[in-house]
């Protein structure tokens, strides 16, 4: 961290016209050239990575939250398709960065250069404390709310009792231990589950095609929802939620707009974990080709699944209830085919979120690894292999020797997933799905805006900085202008979880200058 003459080695890009630590360049001399996890990672893995962290919850209960915030069923539509060209955007805008600072942590290391330390330690400790947990949270909770949908009917109040909580518990404790038996196991999971997670995708759009087809050929069948061929797909009408009903008829400008930037949120949610192969480009082989191949076919892959499989939502199921449900492709299936599919159908999307747990777990605990080793958390969640407490903190001056010990025989960060699973745990215990999804996206994508802006300060600042990969400067302008607007409208509409998270930030500052001044002290 900072604190001795020594930091003046390694100043911000702001601080200095030409700062020393050039990441860039063939003489390139990073803080952390080694990884804490071998090397044994592919393009494919990183592929199946994306694809098994970002189809999970979203794809099957965000449709709800996006349906009761737009006008009609085609705006929703391009909502969707609005979120993955931004998720693609953001993509491509890290794997550059990915590719130009090699080393472990993703968005801490590239804020840490930009804006200096306090910067790079706030995004740690929000991944840490806020991000991760709160996506594990909503993923848990929805693994429960899917099996719970399929029993009880269309529109129940959507809150699951304390007993539904410690179950939803459970299955993170479960996914985490999964997770610990180490990185090929966790690997080879998610490789398994992108088959199933495509395959539960094409079931729902499988479905919707064939009402279609039975429709086309006899009109008085009535197999579906209905809507679909009966009403215009852009015509405006009341939007219904849970215990909520907006008539657009007599909002102004301003107030819609607030309601559209709730659904963008809603179908980032969706999109969420489009960032998470950064995190482990440091295990691929080949980072500067293969990240770039990963989020560049995986990407595309979901955003084309997920406007099929949203059209097929509102092809089988009345419009009036999409926007009640959070397991919007449970009841799909269910209301077409009976109660007994609807039980099968839940039961895989919850492997499509067990594959989506999995994978957000095993970023997590890179995460948390990655920040300790840092010296922003206690050295022993930098711990990997072992499990228990070390009294010796991480200096700077220990960090060469703490990242060149041998390879533990067991790879998995057995602490950091037990600080990841305790944290998660009690936003399960306290939230629901709709106000962690705002939370969840306030806190991700303020950073990511800074982190785009940063990108974008790069450019100028350092205009021959070495980047393997270097997109179009329009993927990070077009991320920047969204995402900026869409976190400040966010924050008014959420007071709330922006005063939640302004809480947790200050915390972490405080908690920054208080372990600064121990390591200060201990040298």
């Amino acid at each position: 961290m900072t604190g001795s003459n020594a930091d003046e080695a390694h100043r911000p890009l702001l601080a200095a016209d030409e700062p020393t630590e050039n990441y860039g360049t063939q003489d390139a001399n990073p803080e952390e050239p080694t990884s804490s996890f071998s090397r044994q990672l592919n393009a494919y893995n990183g592929f199946a990575l994306l694809i098994s962290v970002i189809i999970g919850s979203g794809v099957f209960a965000s449709p709800g939250q996006v349906d009761t915030n737009v006008p009609s069923p085609g705006a929703a539509l391009l909502i969707w398709l609005l979120g993955g060209i931004l998720a693609w955007s953001g993509g491509n805008v890290l794997a550059s960065l990915g590719t130009a600072f090699p080393g472990e942590g993703g968005i801490q290391q590239y804020l840490k250069y930009i804006y200096g330390d306090l910067a790079g330690f706030l995004a740690a400790w929000a991944w840490v404390t806020c991000v991760m947990p709160t996506t594990l949270a909503i993923l848990s909770i929805v693994f429960v709310e899917s099996i719970y949908s399929a029993i009880h009917p269309v529109g129940h109040d959507g809150t699951l009792g304390i007993q539904y909580k410690l179950v939803s518990v459970l299955v993170l404790v479960v996914m985490a231990c999964v997770n610990a038996t180490g990185t090929k196991n966790s690997t080879r999971l998610s490789n398994a589950f992108v088959l199933i997670k495509l395959g539960s995708i094409g079931l729902v759009v499988l479905a919707g095609i064939v009402v279609v087809i039975i429709h086309a050929s006899d009109h008085s069948k009535h197999v579906g929802g209905g809507d679909w061929h009966r009403k215009g797909w852009f015509t405006p009408r009341p939007s219904i939620g849970k215990n909520t009903r907006i008539d657009w008829r007599d909002i102004g400008s301003w107030e819609a707009l607030g309601y559209i930037s709730t659904a963008v949120y809603a179908s980032l949610w969706g999109y969420a974990s489009w960032d998470k192969a950064n995190y482990v480009a440091n295990e691929l082989k080949n980072p500067a080709k293969q990240l770039p191949l990963a989020i560049n076919t995986a990407i595309p892959t979901v955003v084309l699944s997920y406007v099929l499989v949203n059209t097929a939502y509102y092809i089988l199921l009345p419009w009036d209830i999409i926007g009640q449900s959070d397991a919007i492709a449970v009841e799909s299936i269910k209301a077409l085919l009976g109660k007994g599919a609807g039980l099968a159908f839940a039961a895989l999307v919850c492997l499509v979120i067990a594959g989506a747990l999995n994978g957000n777990i095993f970023v997590a605990g890179r995460l948390t690894v990655s920040a300790a080793r840092k010296g922003y958390l206690p050295r022993s969640f930098g711990a990997i292999g072992q499990l228990g407490w070390e009294k010796k903190q991480l200096r700077s001056e220990d960090r060469n020797e703490y990242n060149s010990v041998a390879k533990p025989r067991f790879d998995a960060p057995f602490n950091a997933l037990l600080l990841t699973v305790l944290i998660s745990s009690l936003y399960i215990i306290f939230g629901n799905f709709r106000a962690l999804l705002t939370f969840d996206g306030i806190a991700e994508y303020t950073f990511f805006f800074l982190t785009v802006a940063g990108d974008l300060i790069l450019r100028y600042k350092e205009p021959d900085l070495q980047r393997p990969y270097k997109p179009s400067i329009l993927f990070s302008i077009l991320f920047a202008i969204v995402s900026g607007f869409v976190v400040v409208r966010c924050m008014i509409f959420a007071p709330v979880q922006l005063g939640v998270l302004v809480s947790v930030l200050v915390l972490g500052i405080v908690y920054y200058y208080v372990w600064n001044t121990r390591e200060v002290i201990g040298r």
